[in-house]
């Protein structure tokens, strides 16, 4: 297929050939200090709470904190994995049986247990045991670990854990907290981890493109970003919102089996976590066989571009999250009902703390304010209410010690 009509996009495939998958140039050097880095913000953050330790369930914090990947979308919904990090770093995970061995050798692991999961689907009509078990044994670590501190911070646990571990007279603490803050900041290994995953992504985006014709079903071009992103060491996407022409209006309508036609919109947001665990969160639109807009999209797609032009600028160290949404891109009343859910967010292995909404919802507002180190993903869905289409754009940018840097660099469309 040779339907680019764009070469800049056509750069993003692979130079070697687009029958090839990426190589990473990472280096595990690279890795280890990335580890190495993302273990310690989790300790401080026990320490600045004053816990023993923390105990985490979610998949993605544990992958974070340890480096640790296994299952981990079935982990997302069945309880199998969990690790406990002490206020001295010592760490202890929690395999699934005939799995330890994945957690074998990693740096910051210091010993590898077999999980005691106690979920419905294994314990059954036993779970009232198991989960007393498994509460026996996390106690008995905070007492050999936690130097008589009962305090145990908790990402994500359900109600016959919460309620097994306070009978053994421990005080949990809302873990969450922990885990955003611990992950919010990115250091230069993991900037580089997440550069390589959205390189992957844009190659993968070049490959929507070139295959966004007509006779397409929208299932069969989003089926490209996963295939690049497997083949080329990328791991699950967490979303499928790509839709075309008016399934685009309103948006989050997934990929269906609806076919393209020429002069429709397609659009999109990757959601992708590809290589190393890292998450590249990018939107854009485009017409379907890549002709030359009309005037209805033209005036959306600069509308959206404006915003997310405007909103990147703005984003400076220091500056509060109240006055960054005071002074973004103030929505045109014909695109209000229809406007994303926030101005901008965090975004890591996948979508992190802190989430600005637009003027227009300010009372969910969250106080806060920007740091070097954080990656945000700034975004516009610009749509009218009962229009035919929509157009999603997002770029992702690190904050600096001077204001935002784009890490993506997909080419906008030229109206």
């Amino acid at each position: 297929m040779t339907l680019f009509s764009d070469p800049r996009k056509r750069a993003f495939l692979n130079p070697d050939g687009a029958d090839k998958p990426l190589k990473s140039p990472v280096s595990h050097s690279t890795l280890d200090r990335a580890r190495t880095f993302r273990k310690a913000r989790m300790v401080a953050q026990v320490v600045k709470h004053d816990c023993a330790a923390i105990l985490l369930f979610d998949a993605v914090s544990i992958r974070h904190a340890l480096d640790v990947a296994n299952m981990q979308v079935w982990a997302l919904h069945n309880a199998f994995h969990y690790a406990l990090i002490f206020a001295d770093g010592y760490a202890i995970d929690f395999q699934y049986a005939g799995a330890e061995h994945l957690s074998a050798g990693l740096p910051g692991i210091d010993e590898v247990r077999t999980t005691k999961a106690w979920f419905y689907q294994y314990s059954g009509e036993n779970l009232s045991s198991a989960v007393e078990s498994w509460a026996a044994e996390i106690a008995d670590c905070l007492a050999t670990y936690g130097g008589g501190n009962t305090r145990l911070a908790v990402d994500k646990l359900d109600a016959p854990g919460v309620d097994a571990l306070r009978r053994r007279g421990l005080t949990l603490v809302e873990g969450q907290e922990l885990t955003e803050h611990a992950r919010m900041i990115k250091g230069p290994d993991e900037l580089d981890l997440m550069q390589w995953t959205i390189r992957v992504a844009e190659a993968g985006m070049a490959r929507m493109y070139e295959h966004s014709v007509a006779g397409k079903t929208e299932q069969e071009i989003w089926a490209e970003l996963h295939f690049e992103n497997i083949r080329s060491g990328g791991e699950w996407i967490e979303t499928r919102l790509l839709a075309v022409g008016q399934r685009t209006n309103p948006w989050f309508q997934e990929c269906s089996d609806h076919v393209a036609q020429t002069g429709d919109m397609l659009a999109f947001d990757t959601d992708m976590v590809g290589p190393y665990g890292y998450c590249a969160d990018l939107s854009r639109s485009w017409t379907i066989d890549h002709t030359p807009m009309n005037d209805r999209q033209k005036r959306l797609y600069a509308d959206a571009l404006a915003q997310i032009e405007h909103n990147t600028a703005l984003i400076q160290p220091g500056m509060d999250f109240r006055e960054y949404m005071e002074k973004s891109w103030p929505i045109p009343e014909p695109y209000v009902a229809n406007r994303y859910s926030c101005a901008l967010h965090g975004v890591g292995m996948v979508d992190e703390y802190p989430w600005v909404p637009f003027a227009n919802d300010a009372a969910s507002l969250l106080a806060g304010w920007f740091e070097p180190g954080m990656v945000l993903c700034v975004e516009s869905l610009i749509a009218e209410t009962g229009g035919y289409e929509s157009i999603k754009l997002e770029t992702q940018v690190v904050v600096t010690a001077t204001g935002a840097r784009r890490m993506d660099s997909f080419p906008w469309e030229d109206i």
